[in-house]
């Protein structure tokens, strides 16, 4: 299948091309930035916000799956209006095109910040969220997400041939990062495990790249599974804390305190089991073995 992924150079991009072209599909990776593909992968550096620019872009990969990355990464890296415009601007140029182009299935990165957290007010309705829960952004990053995940539902209603969809991947954890690399954040993953405060920021989820990767690829190659317009978590199925997260959860977020002790078995924070069941998604790199596995 000849696959077309946008953002294909960044922490999470890299893998999901790296999959895709594992997986035996005709990859396209689009960016601003050139990188060092694996074999086989065609690169193309283009700004998608450009009209020709993309239109060049689409018309030479000739997509039949669009996978879309490119935007912003990660919160308050940039003026928040910038954040805003940058990625709700691609995310419509770029999935409004996968249907013009006549993709059968288009999926956007979305984010867990979707459900607000990391406010006094917010007060989750239970754990550990699911996709039905209800998002409530508090910030330019988590609201463009959000303005993401409309944008997909907005372009489900109107198309019959192109299958839409988001996932949400936790903080994605690149495989040089789990050896020492300095992560999305400006630490390490020894000093987010080590110190409960850096991870508690994200209500301590990850997922390794690999993995979030392949559920990217499940989506585009298993389209009849999904439903226009659904959103899927993919995380860890374990928190990043080597402490029980039931108690240190409220020790960082006090209104989690009526509903965390629901995680005493040790699941993660955030439910995943949407595309378990979908798409038989099962990510299976933990920190435990990722921290101690030796360095090639």
């Amino acid at each position: 299948m000849r696959v077309l992924v946008t953002g294909g150079s960044g922490r999470l991009g890299r893998s999901v091309v790296a999959t895709l072209a594992e997986r035996g599909h005709d990859v396209t990776s689009v960016d601003t930035a050139e990188a060092d593909h694996p074999a086989g992968v065609t690169g193309i550096v283009a700004d998608l916000l450009d009209d020709a620019g993309r239109e060049d872009a689409f018309t030479r990969a000739r997509p039949e799956a669009v996978v879309h990355l490119a935007g912003i990464a990660v919160p308050f890296a940039r003026p928040d209006v910038e954040t805003l415009q940058v990625n709700t601007g691609l995310a419509w140029a770029v999935l409004s095109a996968a249907v013009a182009h006549g993709a059968r299935s288009a999926v956007a990165a979305s984010s867990p910040t979707v459900y607000g957290y990391n406010t006094p007010s917010w007060r989750p309705l239970a754990l550990p969220l699911d996709e039905e829960h209800p998002v409530a952004p508090w910030h330019a990053y988590g609201l463009s997400k959000a303005i993401i995940e409309d944008t997909v539902r907005s372009l489900a209603r109107t198309s019959d041939t192109c299958v839409l969809s988001c996932v949400r991947p936790g903080y994605v954890v690149a495989p040089e990062e789990w050896r020492g690399a300095v992560t999305q954040l400006g630490h390490t993953m020894a000093e987010r495990l080590a110190d409960p405060a850096l991870a508690a920021t994200s209500l301590f989820n990850y997922v390794d790249a690999r993995d979030a990767a392949e559920l990217f690829a499940l989506v585009v190659e298993r389209p009849e599974r999904v439903r226009s317009g659904q959103v899927f978590n993919a995380v860890a199925p374990d928190p990043l804390a080597e402490g029980p997260v039931h108690e240190l959860l409220p020790r960082f977020h006090p209104s989690t305190a009526q509903t965390a002790a629901s995680l005493a078995d040790g699941r993660s924070v955030f439910s995943s089991e949407a595309a378990r069941t979908a798409l038989g998604w099962n990510p299976t790199r933990t920190w435990r073995d990722q921290m101690s596995a030796p360095t090639p």
